[in-house]
């Protein structure tokens, strides 16, 4: 291989391969700006301010029927224009998912290409839903063809080039060795980013409480915050998070947790159920305040996005008491990256195509540092609990197909009839991180007959999460500089952020964490829409537009 040169895209390829151009692929281009003509629209320097009315029917059934009445309420939303500098803090930076992103970014932001087996690879960021996938903006008055940008385009925010990079970690090895030792990425690529990755340097002592993560893990548990004094560990967490601010110039720092899974912690009176709770825990150094708690805390206490990108129950009722308290912006629970993303649309398109599934039957099998942390129980249970629950709003949403859950019913019975849904996760070593899925949908169809799909997926794990955890970073950092007020009571009230949990980033997310009080949204089609429609409501516009009306008139 020769050396490398830069042509004038900025990729650098080796000599020998130099055709001529090598464009920048187009999920790592600039994407260009839309601007919205309308007088629900307002731009000036600092903000996008926008009208938009929040349609929906108010249905009440009496008198054995059901009445429904259409509403719309009137809402503006400001956006500030001005994209923040923005750091990414990842708790697990030396890990599989860590390293991996990394490299990524590295590798679009210098430009760097590599040979593979089939070829020269452009760097990208395919799997991105921001920087690769698009939405309809309307059509062309001249062709009536639909037109299409990326989401990316809708309102500014961060290109992941841009994002300063950091964090913590249990293990101390640089981040190239680092990188060598997950066996992600190709071995061409590893070797022109590794300098690169070395300049990130060793990530810095995060926080190691056994009892919490298999015990397989001590092995690489070499670089923790000394001591046992949870109080100690907040304080000098948000001293890193403080330090890694003003090092970078920073206006902002999202800290997100992809470590490993962590058993449940359980739920105690007067210990983690509400925010001063569960402060004077971190005091007492209780046993049931575990290390993914302790840096969400940090985070809402520093006035950062935490995002947790694993399945344990970190998001206990104290925390969520804190972020209310402090407005400040959480998100979760667990990267939604293959099966459990398929089984939202599969088991969708069966319950809204009226066929009944009876059973989900999940199985996987894979031979990375995840595997390998689940193959113990209590940290299994925890991943069990955020697979499992992916097709409870489906169920609830046909009660023609199940029966509804009896009246004071507690417990699973509280669910309703149900499918059986099985999940099991095997670590196998030697398939390193390419995981395997196989999943067994077993349904009812018309007059008592049976319906079996079988379905097998096989995904390199990794590369599959890491634009996930991309794409809920930046999603966080523009969500922060969003605001909105009512406008239904004709006053003109102050612009407001928006509610500290940020249910908008469920598309992503297995498990997604929303306002206490309101339904779980799984299904994925419904996610990707909503996340839409919050977009162009932004900048004045309707949501999807799928009625076509145009094409079904004279």
């Amino acid at each position: 291989m020769g050396p490398a040169t830069t042509n004038s895209s900025g990729l650098n390829t080796p000599e020998s391969e130099l055709e001529g151009f090598v464009p920048v692929h187009p999920t790592a281009a600039r994407p260009l700006p839309i601007t919205v003509q309308s007088e629900n629209v307002a731009y000036s320097d600092e903000h996008i301010v926008s009208k938009f009315f929040n349609r929906g029917s108010e249905a009440v059934f009496a008198n054995g029927m059901y009445s429904v009445k259409p509403v719309s309420k009137p809402f503006e939303f400001q956006t500030t224009r001005k994209v923040s500098k923005t750091g990414l803090m990842m708790v697990g930076l030396g890990g599989n998912n860590g390293t991996t992103l990394c490299a990524t970014i590295l590798a679009n932001r210098h430009g760097i290409s590599w040979h593979t087996k089939n070829g020269i690879q452009q760097p990208n960021y395919i799997g991105s839903v921001l920087r690769a996938s698009t939405v309809s903006i309307g059509t062309n008055p001249a062709t009536g063809k639909e037109v299409y940008v990326p989401i990316s385009s809708i309102l500014p925010m961060v290109h992941p080039n841009d994002l300063v990079l950091g964090g913590w970690d249990i293990s101390g090895l640089p981040m190239d060795k680092a990188m060598e030792r997950a066996k992600v990425l190709d071995w061409d690529l590893q070797r022109q980013v590794a300098p690169h990755m070395a300049e990130i340097g060793k990530p810095l002592p995060s926080i190691y409480y056994p009892d919490f993560i298999a015990a397989n893990q001590e092995a690489r548990a070499d670089n923790v915050i000394p001591g046992s004094d949870k109080q100690a560990h907040l304080e000098h967490l948000r001293a890193d998070i403080r330090a890694f601010k003003q090092k970078h110039a920073l206006d902002r720092v999202v800290v997100f947790w992809t470590a490993n899974t962590e058993r449940y912690s359980d739920i105690i009176p007067g210990v983690n159920d509400t925010a001063d709770n569960l402060l004077a825990a971190i005091k007492a150094s209780h046993s049931e305040v575990s290390p993914s708690t302790l840096f969400a805390v940090a985070s809402i206490l520093e006035g950062e996005p935490f995002v947790n990108g694993a399945p344990q129950n970190t998001f206990v009722p104290g925390v969520i008491e804190l972020a209310e308290r402090h407005q400040s912006f959480i998100g979760g629970d667990d990267l939604k990256s293959g099966q459990t993303k398929l089984k939202s649309v599969f088991a969708e398109f069966l319950v809204n195509a009226g066929i009944k599934p009876l059973s989900i039957a999940s199985y996987n099998h894979l031979g990375n540092n995840d595997g390998h942390n689940l193959s113990a129980e209590p940290q299994f249970k925890s991943k069990e609990i955020s697979k499992s629950s992916v097709v409870d709003d489906m169920v609830n949403a046909n009660r023609l197909l199940y029966k509804p859950p009896a009246e004071g019913a507690k417990g699973k019975a509280a669910k309703g009839e149900h499918p059986d849904h099985i999940v099991v996760i095997k670590y196998v070593p030697a398939v390193g991180d390419s995981k395997r899925a196989i999943d067994e949908y077993y349904s009812e169809i018309l007059m008592g007959g049976r319906s079996t799909i079988n379905i097998f997926n096989e995904c390199e794990d990794s590369l599959l999460a890491t634009p996930l955890i991309l794409d809920l970073s930046i999603l966080a950092e523009l969500l922060t500089r969003v605001k909105y007020r009512d406008l239904s009571n004709g006053a003109q009230t102050e612009f407001k952020p928006l509610y500290p949990i940020l249910s908008l980033l469920s598309y992503m997310l297995k498990a997604p964490l929303v306002k206490p009080g309101t339904d779980v949204v799984n299904s994925l089609s419904r996610q990707r829409n909503a996340l839409e429609a919050f977009l162009k409501a932004c900048i004045g516009l309707e949501g999807n537009g799928d009625l076509l009306l145009e094409t079904r008139i004279w």
